[in-house]
């Protein structure tokens, strides 16, 4: 893919259909061409195929009239027709970036627009459906669009001095302020095995842990260690599901701690926490549910983290939250 030729004329084809009609092998024919016996072989079966209005059977003229509609279809495709475009593309792809984080990272680097991220999903799409599966490049590998089945929910019965979400400061719901957090864990197939997730609204800034269990005592400890060396101002207040993990949320309130208020969303509402919900789905690219937690450590988790954590964001004008995060700790430090 990606990769320039000359394209099959109508004489070739010709010649191309004598000579097998004659009983001359595919190898001979290729030969014979100037061509690899693949694109022999791959012109005789995409335009022998039979069809509605087709019996089957190779014909040169219609297999010429074949070639020359889908070059047409194709070069409806921007990046079909730029070559050196649709290589960062599909780099960027192979990084894991969503076309329309490539899109505006492209628009960012160059300071116009190279293309749309519809043009790229279009592209994929297009060209998945002839066989080159681009779709698997997508970060959730959907070979169409639309939302997947949801499910989820727990109980707040074990939680105690628990606040809803609907008293949290509006300037966290708006994402307008930072040292707003939310926080949950990841989970795996293989019973224990779990990561702590911490993701900083305003920024998008991850981080992320791997405690021994899910307990509530560890649980609140954990977080109270990742959160401290951060200034108070960037650790105003921190949301949780509803899970019994979260339930000594109260130690994160003391002064001792980290004096950081902390909240919960409604039940069976885990959405209303969509930032660590989002980062999740990210890391689940990296971290299939099947993953052996035994075989990931600390090291390679915190370079998950730094992956996400520099990979631009439209939200964030296509900086990466990792700077946006340095700058607002760099405004706080001074204040």
């Amino acid at each position: 893919m990606g990769t320039d030729y000359d394209q099959l004329g109508l004489g070739e084809r010709i010649e191309m259909y004598r000579l097998h009609a004659g009983g001359t092998s595919q190898r001979k024919i290729a030969a014979a061409l100037g061509r690899s016996p693949s694109t022999i072989s791959r012109e005789l079966a995409r335009n022998s195929k039979p069809s509605k209005v087709w019996r089957g059977g190779y014909d040169p003229v219609r297999a010429q009239q074949l070639a020359e509609r889908r070059r047409r279809w194709d070069g409806r495709f921007k990046l079909m027709r730029q070559p050196d475009l649709r290589r960062l593309v599909e780099n960027g792809l192979a990084m894991g970036c969503s076309p329309e984080q490539i899109a505006g990272r492209l628009t960012l680097d160059h300071g116009h627009s190279m293309i749309s991220h519809e043009s790229i999903y279009r592209y994929i799409y297009h060209r998945s459906a002839q066989k080159d599966y681009l779709h698997r490049l997508l970060p959730r590998h959907k070979s169409r669009r639309g939302r997947r089945g949801r499910g989820g929910g727990s109980s707040i019965k074990l939680i105690k001095h628990r606040l809803p979400l609907t008293e949290r400061p509006a300037e966290a719901t708006d994402r307008a302020q930072p040292g707003h957090w939310e926080a949950d864990y990841m989970l795996f197939a293989k019973y224990g095995q779990n990561v702590l997730v911490l993701h900083e609204r305003h920024t998008r800034f991850t981080i992320i842990d791997k405690p021994l269990n899910r307990k509530a005592v560890l649980t609140a400890s954990r977080i109270s260690r990742k959160l401290k060396p951060f200034p108070k101002a960037l650790r105003q207040s921190i949301s949780f599901d509803n899970g019994p993990e979260f339930a000594e949320h109260h130690r994160l309130r003391r002064a001792r701690s980290l004096g950081i208020k902390t909240f919960f969303c409604d039940p069976h509402s885990p959405w209303q926490k969509g930032g660590v919900e989002n980062t999740i789905g990210r890391l689940r690219r990296m971290m299939p549910r099947k993953t052996d937690l035994r075989s990931v450590s600390q090291r390679k988790l915190a370079a998950y983290a730094h992956r996400l954590n520099n990979t631009p964001r439209k939200c964030l004008g296509f900086r990466t939250p990792a700077e946006a995060f340095a700058e607002i700790s760099t405004v706080a430090l001074q204040t």
